[in-house]
């Protein structure tokens, strides 16, 4: 008796095993795009790695290092941008100027290694040319991270924390981005406000990026002169008192086909993976979807988008019209074929050249918070990684739905799909 009691429980135990083992191995290989980077602000390179991009994409490298290029731009950069002119290496997943379904590596070289080799060397190395960071930043992950990886101080901390981090994601958001157009689906980003300076269109037509995105010299990323000259004035404004600012940028998905994302599991929203991904941007402490804050505080009639029917052919996907889009383009986590708008909430950077109060990390004296040569305003970059982001996002959503491992087979599925709405 005591025997089969035994075996049963046996039984048990590996019938719970199996289950767990099955739920781990779907919630790590769920996503059938995935990325991952690594590198350290001021190591040799960034390194950045994609898998599940469908063969037979083609790569326009000039695309990729135009978008680095982007991120780079705007008015408020420290001198790191005077050094580094940012070019993504492809070692591997890409052949003949097309990608072959196999996992896409790339890197990008940091300039600024040159001068810090003794200081991070990968051996050992001389300890006495080591560069602390003596004392935390406020807002910065310096003592969160010292504390959580035991280190005495947070120079290793600031290496990887670093928004630097973030060119590696526009790179493979550069490779998103180029696969999502041949689906017809664009992204792009502008600057909504930078401290008070704020735009006050209730709504930027999508020409009005397209010709701000073709622009050679970036300025803040505004698609209104006059907004833009009040944000630079309040750039001129912190760099005068040794401060920083932050603001909001907004990105644009057009046109998205309704039926991305699902209601069928809290962690398969559309709304849901997008938020995540914009809010793991450094220095990003919110995020909205459509006029998100503003219909918190209004009545539903005021932001409900209302529906209507058109008949004709030329339509983008369906029939259905709307009035307004104050849902930013996702209802009941699905895209409902309206333009897709994120916003990101960047803080100021934590870096200031008037440095605010901290603590020396081994007296535990009050001293001044440790200065890095740094930037007084990233808000046009950090706009250029959330489009990096959120069409990371998209297309993770699309191979999903449409699934395919050439683009022959996942476009002749999204075809079929966008004849069943015509036909719906």
């Amino acid at each position: 008796m005591v025997y089969s009691q035994l075996i049963e429980k046996w039984h048990m135990y590996v019938q719970l095993l199996r289950i767990s083992t099955n739920l781990l191995f779907a919630v790590t290989y769920r996503f059938m795009l995935r990325f991952s980077t690594s590198g350290e602000s001021h190591g040799e390179a960034l390194v950045a790695l994609l898998s599940g991009m469908p063969a037979g994409l083609k790569v326009d490298e000039e695309f990729v290092n135009r978008e680095l290029w982007r991120r780079q731009q705007g008015y408020g950069r420290g001198g790191r941008m005077r050094i580094e002119r940012d070019t993504a290496h492809i070692l591997s997943g890409v052949r003949h100027g097309q990608t072959i379904g196999s996992p896409i590596a790339l890197t990008l070289a940091n300039k600024d290694w040159q001068n810090w080799q003794e200081s991070l060397p990968v051996a050992a190395g001389d300890p006495e040319k080591h560069k602390e960071v003596k004392s935390p930043r406020p807002g910065h992950a310096d003592l969160a991270g010292a504390l959580k990886y035991n280190f005495p101080e947070a120079r290793y901390i600031l290496e990887r924390a670093s928004a630097r981090e973030s060119a590696a994601r526009v790179a493979v958001g550069a490779l998103a981005k180029l696969f999502l157009r041949e689906l017809g689906i664009e992204v792009l980003s502008h600057v909504v406000a930078v401290g008070s300076a704020r735009l006050n269109w209730d709504e930027v037509p999508w020409e009005r990026l397209q010709a701000l995105h073709a622009r050679e010299e970036v300025l803040l990323n505004c698609v209104d002169e006059e907004t833009e000259q009040r944000m630079k004035a309040e750039v001129d404004r912190a760099l005068k008192t040794g401060d920083s600012i932050g603001g909001v940028f907004e990105v644009v998905a057009h046109n998205v086909p309704p039926g991305l994302g699902t209601y069928a599991n809290w962690d398969e929203r559309l709304d849901t993976h997008l938020a995540a991904a914009v809010m793991s941007l450094q220095a990003v402490k919110a995020v909205e979807i459509g006029t998100g804050v503003a219909s918190a505080l209004s009545f539903g009639s005021e932001v409900h988008d209302e529906i209507g029917y058109q008949k004709g052919n030329n339509l983008p996907f369906t029939g259905f019209t709307r009035k307004s889009n104050h849902a930013g383009g996702i209802e009941g986590g699905i895209s409902n074929g309206q333009d897709i708008i994120v916003r990101g909430y960047l803080k100021p950077i934590s870096t200031l050249r008037r440095p605010l109060e901290s603590v020396d990390f081994k007296t535990r004296e009050a001293v001044k918070a440790a200065y890095e040569r740094s930037d007084v305003c990233v808000v046009p970059a950090a706009g250029v990684a959330g489009e990096a982001m959120v069409s990371l996002t998209l297309a993770r959503s699309a191979l999903e739905k449409f699934g395919g491992d050439s683009m022959l087979e996942t476009t002749r599925n999204f075809k079929g799909y966008c004849q069943q709405l015509k036909e719906f």
